[in-house]
């Protein structure tokens, strides 16, 4: 899947200078401390923040001296969208109701765990905006709507919005950060509005930089505690929660144990002066305990929190997803369930116990942040009186004062999670190797389908595609919404075809098919792009250079330590060559039967990400190239990083290079070969024995000779 936006996935981050506190989210900025490889690992120090504390770390916010933003509809030509702008009078006619009084209103895109994907439940930007993408901050003020989002997206948000909305592209030279916009657009001193539920959809970094900013203007950040805006124009057509069942995701798949996986995240909050930490990334929780759930679209996580303490731990989910298999497999790790609505109260009892709470402020909404701070200032006189009736307290064994206090620092089970080990990496050896099995007999059929000249829709060879994955063990899910885009809606990045208004796959067009697969032993992600017909010298010539750039990558070998936005080059140099880009990063992190996009690691040319590669993380590698209106281009396979034999040792250190997860053929069509270097060519050749020796095995009949006339070798110049 095209890979995500670190600095721009959450536009209502308003810094993008790298600090502790980590603002930009997802993937998290954090840097290494140790060369050794724990089970978990060493964070910067942090910072503490304690009861009535007037010391905040310094924010840097962007300056945009001269604001401009064209509205979307000076991109295209779209009738009005009534029903979109119908939804934005009703929410301005709650603006001035009683109790309420704001002069702007901010919808983020997120759910209370800072997901990427979420619930269909809590997307309510997308319900008020009709864009669909999966990031984006919809702004609205009485008179004018505003929607930010990334390079990924533009193309997107051009069909989508109404002429109502203006399309901020989040990342170009002049384009405002929401603070700065709405600082521009408002007179000063006025009320800028969050519904009672965003408090949970802020990370309480974003929230705490957002108040900071509009500040500036006095401008004030208001909680509307009583009325959610959003909900209210929504109302009875607002889909249900999702109340799916969890499963045990079993040790021959995780390789590590529950009890195993907490012993070391409690001797890292003993380590770190800590007696208790709330875990709320969805894909944390499930990591930790060896669950999986079924709550969010093409993601196998469930709704839930987490708080470990020294001697307990307590899961804050529905009960009605527990089934007694899962509940037998928590009460053997000691995991006790609480109702997932009770949290804040939780957070409460935390600081009546004194306790000193790890919270990573970056994916910890700011409800959960705020909750415990006020509970701190509530509850630190109560701890003398405790002290003298010898009511236990948790304090730490360091002799640190038993008054609560919060210490903000990034999830210990982040980079422990990111880092698989044995066990995870062959489930994704063999996932990707059934998911290759069932795209060769997809090429096989779609190819037939086009020489028969059957008029097939982007959104059929996506069907048809899901059910190839669905007849391979093992197969749960898609990774995410399949990318079917002929000709021009290639060049649309997440493209997402729709029943009513997809193209048809034209035989004379490039065509990019960007899909994945949720196994339960892997998660898979790959692109090619084809041509079923004669591709124009233009095409083939981009094409070749998007493939060496991903041979560059591949091939590439690098000293331990090294952030990903040092080999984000690699993949661009033969691009930059002839003044071509793209507006996405190159790779992305991927979960072991999880999230199809995780952090901390990723592969951009945005270098405030210093997170190192570490052997055993999985990335993506997929440079791309896109003309609009024209066509798209992206090749990608997942890597995983390994540790690589070199005659030398320069500085004492080891070097790491990357080990193929993903085998399908690349097309041979579309290659100029008088571009590739022997080199490149004997790389592609190479590849493509591995295909052959690797997945014919699985295949017998028309598909098994498609691979075979697939992954024959290119002649040499």
């Amino acid at each position: 899947m095209r890979s995500t936006a670190p600095s721009l996935m959450y536009p209502l981050t308003l810094s993008t200078a790298f600090s502790h506190r980590s603002s930009q989210l997802r993937p998290r900025c954090v840097r290494l401390l140790s060369h050794s490889l724990p089970f978990f690992y060493k964070f910067e120090s942090p910072h503490t923040f304690c009861p009535k504390s007037k010391n905040r770390p310094v924010l840097l916010v962007r300056s945009c001296t001269s604001i401009t933003a064209k509205p979307s509809s000076e991109f295209r030509k779209k009738p009005v969208d009534s029903e979109q702008d119908e939804k934005l009078r009703s929410l301005r006619e709650l603006f001035s109701k009683p109790g309420i009084g704001i002069d702007a209103y901010i919808i983020p895109s997120q759910d209370a765990h800072q997901s990427e994907f979420i619930a269909e439940c809590y997307m309510r930007r997308a319900y008020i905006s009709g864009f669909t993408g999966s990031a984006g901050t919809a702004v609205i003020t009485k008179d004018k709507a505003a929607l930010w989002t990334d390079g990924r997206y533009f193309l997107q948000a051009e069909k989508q919005l109404s002429y109502s909305w203006i399309l901020m592209r989040a990342g170009n030279y002049g384009v405002p950060t929401t603070s700065e916009w709405l600082n521009d657009v408002l007179a000063p001193g006025c009320r800028i509005g969050i519904d009672p539920r965003e408090q949970f959809l802020f990370s309480s970094d974003a929230a705490e930089e957002l108040k900071e900013a509009i500040a500036k203007k006095n401008h004030e950040l208001v909680y509307l505690y009583d009325i959610n805006l959003v909900d209210e124009i929504w109302k009875g057509s607002r889909p249900e929660p999702p109340r799916k069942p969890v499963r045990v995701h079993e040790l021959t798949y995780a390789g590590l144990d529950v009890s195993s996986k907490l012993s070391s995240l409690r001797s890292e909050l003993i380590d770190a002066g800590c007696s208790a930490i709330v875990v709320s990334m969805l894909d944390e929780v499930c990591w930790l305990l060896n669950l999986r759930g079924n709550d969010v679209p093409n993601s196998p996580v469930m709704y839930a929190y987490l708080i470990v303490e020294i001697d307990e731990a307590k899961l804050f989910i529905d009960d009605s997803k527990v089934s007694p298999e899962v509940m037998d497999h928590l009460k053997n790790a000691g995991v006790e369930l609480r109702p997932y609505e009770s949290i804040l109260a939780e957070i409460k009892n935390l600081a009546a116990k004194g306790a000193h709470l790890w919270l990573d402020t970056s994916s910890i909404n700011a409800a959960i942040v705020n909750t415990y701070k006020a509970a701190c200032d509530q509850y630190s006189g109560h701890l003398d009186n405790k002290r003298k009736n010898k009511t236990k307290v948790y304090g730490v064994t360091n002799g640190q004062s038993e008054v609560p206090t919060g210490v903000s620092k990034i999830s210990p089970i982040l980079l422990a999670k990111a880092v698989k080990n044995e066990a995870e990496l062959e489930g994704m050896r063999n996932a990707h190797l059934r998911d290759a099995a069932a795209l060769a007999q997809f090429w096989s059929w779609l190819e037939e389908e086009i020489l028969k000249g059957v008029l097939l829709t982007e959104v059929d060879v996506a069907y048809k595609l899901l059910q190839f994955r669905s007849m391979q063990a093992g197969f749960l899910d898609t990774s995410f919404d399949t990318i079917s885009a002929s000709g021009a809606n290639g060049a649309i990045i997440h493209y997402n075809p729709n029943p009513d208004s997809c193209s048809i796959v034209d035989v004379k067009k490039m065509f990019l098919l960007d899909s994945g697969a949720q196994y339960i032993d892997g998660t898979t992600d790959i692109t090619r792009t084809v041509h079923f017909g004669e591709p124009t010298p233009r095409e083939k010539e981009c094409f070749t250079r998007v493939l060496q750039g991903h041979i560059a990558l591949d091939q590439a070998v690098f000293p331990e330590n090294t952030p990903g936005f040092v080999l984000d080059a690699f993949a661009r140099s033969s691009l930059w060559k002839i003044g071509l880009d793209y507006r996405h990063g190159t790779g992305h992190g991927v979960g072991a039967a999880l999230n199809v996009h995780e952090g901390p690691q990723s592969i951009s040319f945005r270098f405030g990400n210093m997170t190192p590669l570490l052997k055993g993380m999985i990335v993506s590698n997929e440079p791309g190239y896109y003309e609009d209106h024209d066509f798209g281009i992206r090749i990608e396979n997942l890597l995983c990083v390994k540790e690589m034999d070199t005659p030398n040792r320069f500085g004492g250190i080891g070097y790491l290079g990357f080990e193929k997860l993903t085998f399908v053929p690349i097309q041979s069509k579309l290659v100029e070969l008088s571009l590739l270097s022997n080199a490149e060519i004997d790389w592609l050749n190479h590849y493509h024995s591995q295909v052959w020796e690797k997945v014919s095995p699985l295949l017998d009949g028309s598909s098994r000779q498609w691979l075979w006339d697939n992954t024959r070798p290119l002649a040499k110049h």
